[in-house]
């Protein structure tokens, strides 16, 4: 896309998909300094060729003064943007030091009968775009009354004998530049001030979609909080009945029933590490247990858990270019991974790959399978909640994990090998690096 003439929305990262209130309001601001700037330099050029071009003679010390007013104006207005929230009132106190300014030009060469006085209409039409319904109502009584005065007061135009004979020729043409000015203006900025509404319209349509998944996440929460504190006492009566048959001489003298029974208690116990996982991170405030570690260390610890729950399926992991990278850590990040390993294992129990690396500032981590790959309806889809091909209930692996990385500050992707499978690529951002503190 081109660069803007009159640039109200700026270009941002690629993954922006929309703008708050407040930066809307700070951009309009900005338009309206980058108009004033026009002004500016439209008023010393119109000025300068009237009077050395043409030979009219014109009061040049009070109109440079009211143009250099307009630049300092200008100048303070970029000096105090940055620093507080713009509000309604100064857009409007804005556009109207604009027009007094104008209506003092005005009256310095013609008054009502000055061509230029058609520029009343662009600052009315900025008001009723940019301001509330009062404010606007204050503009056009403004504009009103400054027409009015200009009818009344003004100091004429005195032009050289050469070029009476053309004054109405000159007027025609200074009707038509005034005209041509004042749509183009109009057309640039509701052009730009429209981009930034739909941009700002985007924002607020993200916020509901998020607060939505929000809302989800809390009753899947919920819902895991109360199931945990449900498995509690069945696995501790299983704990305890696997104990006693160990002890049993039946059972003790039966090497093959020993093993499983050792194995059946591996398992209870590992289900009771879940389930005392959830109520543990039920009961946390959200970040408290968020840390930075280095991602070597936290790569090999989450690969080596996930073999030891999964010995039957081989997972291929490689790290390229990590040795000094570091990354914010919690649960919840360890669990998105280990869902991810999960559902490639599910469709590729002959083996799935784990690579990571580094990609500027992000740490990029790809769970490739070789199972059938995602659906042309699944890939748009994905990320959001149930949207699975293995029935009602299924499909929270990919939400979790999306929101996760999108609370960390990343991204979650996914895409259909060439070779045949699906790779879901978690894409996390670099908090620090090691070699950088050393």
């Amino acid at each position: 896309m081109d660069k803007p003439v009159l640039a109200l929305t700026r270009r941002g990262s690629a993954g922006a998909s929309g703008r708050p209130l407040q930066s809307v309001v700070s951009e309009n601001m900005r338009q309206l300094i980058q108009l004033r700037w026009i002004a500016v330099g439209g008023q010393l050029l119109t000025i300068l060729a009237v009077n050395l071009g043409l030979g009219v003679s014109l009061p040049l010390v009070p109109m440079i003064v009211l143009v250099a007013l307009l630049a300092f104006a200008n100048l303070v207005s970029i000096i105090l943007l940055p620093r507080h929230n713009i509000t309604n009132v100064e857009i409007m106190v804005a556009l109207l030091l604009d027009m007094a300014v104008l209506t003092a030009q005005l009256h310095l060469s013609g008054g009502a009968t000055n061509p230029f006085i058609s520029l009343y209409l662009l600052q009315v039409v900025l008001g009723a775009i940019l301001l509330e319904v009062w404010s606007v109502g204050v503009l056009v009584f403004a504009a009103c009354l400054c027409y009015a005065w200009l009818a009344a007061h003004s100091v004429p135009l005195h032009y050289p004998p050469r070029l009476l004979s053309e004054i109405g020729d000159l007027y025609r043409l200074g009707g038509w530049i005034s005209f041509a000015l004042t749509g183009t203006l109009l057309a640039l900025f509701i052009t730009r001030i429209t981009r930034n509404l739909r941009a700002r319209d985007r924002y607020l349509a993200d916020l509901r979609e998020h607060a939505a998944e929000e809302d989800g996440i809390v009753r899947m929460g919920l819902f895991a909080s109360g199931a945990a504190h449900e498995l509690g006492t069945p696995l501790a009566s299983l704990a305890v009945i696997l104990s006693d048959w160990r002890r049993m001489p039946v059972l003790a003298d039966h090497p093959e029933l020993s093993a499983d029974l050792v194995e059946m208690q591996a398992e209870v116990q590992r289900c009771k590490e879940i389930v005392s996982d959830i109520l543990q991170s039920a009961g946390e405030p959200r970040g408290d247990d968020m840390a930075n570690v280095a991602v070597p260390a936290f790569l090999e610890e989450t690969v080596a858990a996930w073999r030891q729950a999964h010995p039957g399926v081989p997972l291929n992991f490689a790290a390229r270019g990590l040795d000094d990278a570091a990354v914010v850590v919690s649960a919840s990040l360890r669990q998105a991974i280990g869902n991810l390993l999960d559902n490639a294992a599910e469709v590729s129990s002959e083996g799935i790959g784990l690579d990571a690396r580094r990609e500027g500032e992000e740490l990029i981590l790809s769970v490739t399978d070789r199972g059938p790959g995602f659906t042309s309806a699944q890939l748009p889809m994905i990320g959001k909640p149930y949207q699975s091909s293995k029935g009602a209930g299924h499909g929270l692996g990919l939400f979790l994990a999306a929101n996760v990385a999108r609370r960390l500050g990343g991204r979650l992707e996914a895409a259909n090998r060439a070779g045949g499978g699906a790779e879901v690529r978690l894409a996390l951002p670099l908090v620090w690096d090691l070699a950088r503190d050393e």
